[in-house]
């Protein structure tokens, strides 16, 4: 089962048509703490337990914002990005973590220094490549990404002896009609040409890396970044 959320409902349902196997739309807008309560309650009253969560709301791109640098921004435009892209993500996990934990409990097992403690959950947060480089523009967004893969470090040291893994990925450019909308064909061009491998990546090339992570394949492995980016970051 695969829960697809947005503060748009109808946008919840227009996505969970497009994907394969059993989905359920919900509403949730995740910077109002009551907002991100009701709908976890609202998982866990059909299902019981969640195993996997996918922190992948980012703020609308807005031009104003994102051409401005440092000293010409404001702080009231730093909030509105961290709002969303990190504290969003911060509200999303405190949520399900204890959860989690529980999923870990619920498996009547205990750790072994050989194979160690499993089944309690995997937390994926997307973050963004100039979180790691820096970039010319759009210092918010840096700001608020760099602080995804700080939480997921945080995560892997404090709940892994539950079970719990989780990761980062950092996107570079990725074709998602969102990002595309927004941009000019001369700025796609020039992104796609900036990357070792001359194109934009597709949406379904990082949705087929964050099930690999989800799966127990990675089960000795947490608190990683991976960066999707075509090569174009290197660490």
């Amino acid at each position: 089962m695969v829960i697809v959320c947005s503060r748009n409902l109808g946008q919840s349902k227009a996505a969970a048509t497009r994907l394969k196997g059993t989905t359920l739309a919900l509403e949730v807008d995740i910077t109002d703490g009551s907002s991100v309560e009701t709908f976890i309650k609202a998982v866990l009253n059909r299902y019981q337990k969640i195993d996997i969560l996918i922190n992948n709301a980012g703020y609308a791109y807005d031009a104003k914002i994102w051409n401005k640098q440092i000293h010409e921004g404001s702080d009231e435009e730093l909030e509105k990005i961290i709002e969303v892209d990190l504290f969003g993500s911060m509200r999303l996990c405190r949520a399900v973590l204890p959860i989690m934990m529980q999923n870990s409990s619920n498996m009547n097992h205990g750790s072994n220094i050989i194979g160690g403690r499993e089944g309690g959950g995997v937390i994926i947060n997307i973050s963004s490549t100039p979180a790691i480089s820096g970039r010319v523009g759009g210092f918010p967004y840096s700001i608020a990404k760099s602080g995804n893969i700080t939480l997921t470090k945080c995560i892997a040291k404090e709940y892994s002896r539950f079970g719990i893994r989780a990761y980062t990925l950092a996107l570079g450019n990725i074709a998602t009609p969102a990002t595309l909308d927004s941009v000019t064909e001369q700025i796609i061009i020039k992104a796609a040409l900036g990357s070792p491998m001359k194109r934009w990546g597709k949406a379904s090339e990082v949705a087929s890396i964050a099930a690999s992570l989800a799966d127990d394949n990675f089960s000795y492995a947490t608190g990683n970044t991976i960066v999707i980016d075509g090569g174009t970051v290197l660490i």
